[in-house]
């Protein structure tokens, strides 16, 4: 990954998700950063209903065991989880599923309730929620083919549009095959503050080699579900050497 500001190199990796100008453009550069080779599948790799065969064989669109399918974008349903604690521990009955060879949390009492295609939503309006949505949004906004629809469904902020904008003028020019790469897992997170409308959260994720990055994600409720706040000032990931302070969570 190049440093924000830079010019891209002429040895710089082609894929669209690695060439300076879509890292520029992307507000959540620590997520560019940490899983930005997950576009890096075959192109002959294809979604699965399921969740069993998306854990092992690391295809991308399984839908979220627990969820039903996302209709037309219909009011969510009711869920189970009305906990307001925020979690010292791994919260119980959290399933993960691969989306792109990412292992996603969902959870039959806090979320994604309804699923299709590449949006998942419908969140438990509690700290379990926030940070299965962040989880779950962070990567898709990003690893999505739909990545578009994502975006405008699921994030809000002052620097949204500019992402749309300056990604979809980026993958004009980009070709059209992507090299394999690395790509990070969530390894642990902790909350830095929480309420029913706003929730700070820090995800840590660890790379093949070893290598922790935590990047820190705002979840805002609107519109009766958890969108993922895209600033215009992006703040950037930040090594870490352990999992010391923070709760330990992943799902591989």
């Amino acid at each position: 990954m190049t440093e924000p500001g830079s010019r891209a190199a002429a040895d710089e990796p082609r894929s669209p998700w690695l060439r300076t100008g879509f890292v520029l453009a992307a507000a959540f550069i620590g997520f560019v950063a940490v899983i930005g080779a997950v576009v890096a599948v075959s192109p002959d790799d294809s979604g699965t209903d399921d969740p069993a065969a998306a854990q092992t064989s690391g295809a991308g669109t399984a839908r979220p065991p627990g969820s039903t399918p996302a209709g037309d974008g219909s009011p969510c349903p009711e869920l189970a989880d009305e906990q307001q604690d925020t979690p010292t521990a791994a919260p119980d009955g959290v399933t993960w599923t691969l989306y792109r060879a990412v292992a996603l949390p969902s959870s039959e009492a806090a979320g994604p309730a309804v699923a299709g295609g590449d949006v998942a939503r419908c969140y438990a309006r509690t700290p379990v929620g926030a940070l299965l949505a962040s989880s779950q949004i962070s990567v898709r906004y990003l690893a999505a083919d739909d990545w578009m629809e994502v975006t405008r469904a699921q994030t809000v902020g002052a620097g949204r549009d500019a992402y749309i904008e300056d990604r979809a003028a980026a993958e004009e020019t980009a070709p059209p095959d992507a090299e394999d790469g690395a790509h990070g897992q969530i390894a642990g997170f902790r909350f830095v503050t929480y309420s029913d409308t706003a929730a700070v959260i820090q995800t840590v994720w660890r790379f093949p080699d070893g290598r922790m990055q935590a990047a820190t994600t705002t979840m805002l409720w609107q519109d009766g579900d958890w969108k993922l706040e895209y600033p215009a000032e992006p703040a950037a990931p930040t090594p870490v050497d352990s999992l010391a302070g923070y709760t330990a969570w992943g799902g591989v």
